[in-house]
C-alpha cells in the first residue's frame, strides 16, 4: 500500500512510458466523451509558495495532455489534485478541512479520483494522518516524483486502494514536463530546485531536497518558448536563487542567467525570488542596475532582527551585514523596492531582540513585508527549542510589525501620487470589476480605468489616489517621473 523509496534513474525511455501512458488515457477519455457527451475536467488546488504554483502548472499541463479541461468548480472534475505546503501549520490545517469536504463529492460520484501531491507528503507524519482518516484519497505523491502522475492515475482508475509513491531523496531534474499556464503574458521559470541552507525553522530541505540547477540551455530554451507565446514577463523561480549554477560543472551563475534572459526578444519585464542575503552579490546588483529588463524590486528575507536570533536560525549572516547589502542595493538601482520577510516569536526571542526586528523596519523602510507568526515545524532543529514567549506576547509584537509597516508603506506610496508609470495590466480589479487592474515595475498593485482589450499589455497610469497596500490611477499616454 505504501511506498517510500529512493529515486529511480530516470532515462528518455521512462518519460517516454509516462507520455504513452498519458496518451492512452486521453484516448479514453476521449471515447468516454464520444459516449456521455460529457468532457473531463480537473480541479487543482495549490497551497504554498510560488514553487507550488509553477509544481501545480506542471500537473495541470500533464492533465491536460491526458485530455482534461480545467473547471473551477470541484463538483464538475472528475479529476482533483491538491498540491500542498508544510511551511506554516495554518497550510496543513486548511489541507485537512479541504480533504474532508472532498468525502461527499466521492460518495456521489466513485469515479471521481482524488490526489494529494506536494511538499507536505515528503513527511511521513502527513501520509500516515491522510492514510488512517482520509480513506477517500486515491493518489498520494510528493514532490519529486510528479512526472509519474499519468502512471499513478492510470493505476488509480484500476485499482481499489490508496497509491502512495514517495521519493525519499531528490531525483533528478526532468525537462519537457508539459506546462498549462493560466496566463500567457507572465510566468514563473523555475531554474533551479531544493535548498541547502537548512535554517533552523524551515523544513524546505528536507521536503524539496538539495539544491539541483537546471542547465542554461534548457532555461533559456524554456523562455524564448514563452516569449514566442507572447509572453512579457518572467519570474525566475528557486528556493535560493543566488545559489544558482555551484552544483554544475560550468562557470555560470544566477547574474549570468538574468543577462541571458535580458537578451531574449518579446521578454520586457524580469523578476526573481528568492534571494538568501548570505549569498547575494555585488555581481547581481550591477546586474539589476544594468539590464534594463529586470524590475526595480528585491526580495530579500532577514527574518529577524537580533543577532542572537540570526543565530539561533541558522541564517549565516549578522544585522549589520544585511543593512550593508541593502544599503548597496539602495544605492545602486535608482528606486528599488525593497520587500522582506519577518518571523516574529522565534524560540528564544524576547522584548529586546524584537526590538531590532523594528529597528532594521526603520532603517531599510521596505514597500512590503510578509509577516508570520513562529510556526513550529516536526522535523526541523528549532522544534527542539524552548519557546518560552506567550501567545498573547507573540501577538502582540506583531501587531506593532503590522502598524510600523503600514506607516512606512503610505509613507512610501505618497511619493506615486501624480506620477505615470509603467503597468502590466494582469485582468479586472478583484475589488472594482469595472476596473482593470496590474503592476507597476515595482511590484505596485494599481488599480485604474482602462479600455477594452489590455488585458496583458503594457499601458501608461497616472496615480491619482494613494492607499497603503495599494494605488488607484487612471490610463494615459504619456511616461511621466
Amino acid at each position: 500500500m505504501s511506498e517510500r523509496k529512493a529515486p529511480e534513474k530516470i532515462d528518455n525511455d521512462e518519460i517516454t512510458r509516462q507520455r504513452q501512458i498519458a496518451r492512452r488515457i486521453r484516448e479514453n477519455n476521449e471515447f468516454e466523451e464520444m459516449k456521455t457527451g460529457k468532457h473531463k475536467r480537473m480541479h487543482v488546488i495549490t497551497f504554498g509558495c510560488q514553487q507550488n504554483n509553477s509544481d501545480s502548472e506542471k500537473i495541470m499541463g500533464m492533465l491536460a495532455e491526458m485530455g482534461y479541461a480545467n473547471t473551477a468548480n470541484k463538483e464538475e472534475a472528475d479529476v482533483i489534485i491538491i498540491n500542498t505546503c508544510c511551511v506554516r501549520e495554518n497550510a496543513e490545517l486548511k489541507l485537512y478541512g479541504n480533504i474532508g469536504a472532498l468525502k461527499k463529492l466521492k460518495e456521489e460520484n466513485p469515479s471521481l479520483i482524488i490526489g494529494v501531491c506536494g511538499c507536505m507528503m515528503q513527511q511521513e507524519h502527513a501520509v500516515e494522518i491522510i492514510k488512517k482518516k482520509y480513506r477517500h484519497v486515491d493518489i498520494i505523491f510528493g514532490t519529486h516524483n510528479i512526472y509519474k502522475l499519468p502512471e499513478l492515475l492510470e493505476r488509480a482508475m484500476n485499482e481499489k486502494y490508496t497509491l502512495i509513491d514517495i521519493m525519499n531523496t531528490e531525483g533528478m531534474i526532468i525537462e519537457d514536463i508539459p506546462v498549462l499556464r493560466e496566463e500567457k503574458f507572465k510566468a514563473w521559470v523555475t531554474i533551479m530546485y531544493g535548498c541547502n541552507n537548512f535554517c533552523s525553522y524551515c523544513i524546505v530541505p528536507y521536503v524539496r531536497g538539495r539544491e539541483r540547477s537546471r542547465k542554461p540551455e534548457d532555461i533559456i530554451k524554456e523562455i524564448e518558448g514563452l516569449a514566442k507565446d507572447g509572453c512579457k514577463e518572467v519570474t525566475l523561480l528557486g528556493q535560493n536563487v543566488n545559489s544558482y549554477g555551484k552544483d554544475l560543472d560550468i562557470e555560470v551563475d544566477f547574474a549570468d542567467i538574468i543577462r541571458m534572459t535580458n537578451e531574449i526578444e518579446g521578454i520586457e519585464r524580469i523578476r526573481f525570488m528568492t534571494s538568501h542575503p548570505k549569498d547575494i552579490s555585488d555581481k547581481l546588483i550591477h546586474t539589476m542596475r544594468d539590464c534594463k529588463k529586470v524590475c526595480e524590486q528585491l526580495h530579500l528575507p532577514f527574518q529577524a532582527g537580533s543577532n542572537k536570533i540570526l543565530k539561533r536560525m541558522n541564517r549565516k549572516y549578522t544585522k549589520e551585514e544585511y543593512l550593508k547589502k541593502v544599503l548597496t542595493a539602495k544605492e545602486e538601482i535608482p528606486g528599488v523596492a525593497l520587500s522582506t520577510d519577518v518571523i516574529v516569536g522565534f524560540p528564544g526571542e524576547t522584548d529586546e531582540d524584537f526590538e531590532d526586528t523594528l529597528d532594521v523596519l526603520r532603517r531599510v523602510e521596505f514597500d512590503n513585508v510578509f509577516m508570520f507568526i513562529y510556526s513550529k515545524r516536526i522535523g526541523t532543529p528549532a522544534a527542539e527549542m524552548e519557546d518560552t514567549a506567550s501567545y498573547e506576547e507573540k501577538h502582540r509584537n506583531f501587531e506593532k510589525l503590522v502598524k510600523l509597516q503600514n506607516d512606512i508603506s503610505k509613507k512610501l506610496n505618497d511619493k506615486y501620487m501624480g506620477k505615470t508609470v509603467e503597468v502590466l495590466v494582469e485582468g479586472r480589479s478583484k475589488n472594482n470589476p469595472s476596473k482593470y487592474a496590474g503592476r507597476t515595475r515595482t511590484g505596485k498593485v494599481v488599480n485604474f480605468t482602462g479600455i477594452d482589450g489590455i488585458i496583458g499589455k503594457l499601458v501608461n497610469v497616472r496615480i491619482n489616489e494613494i492607499h497603503s497596500w495599494f494605488l488607484n490611477g487612471e490610463m494615459h499616454n504619456e511616461v511621466g517621473q
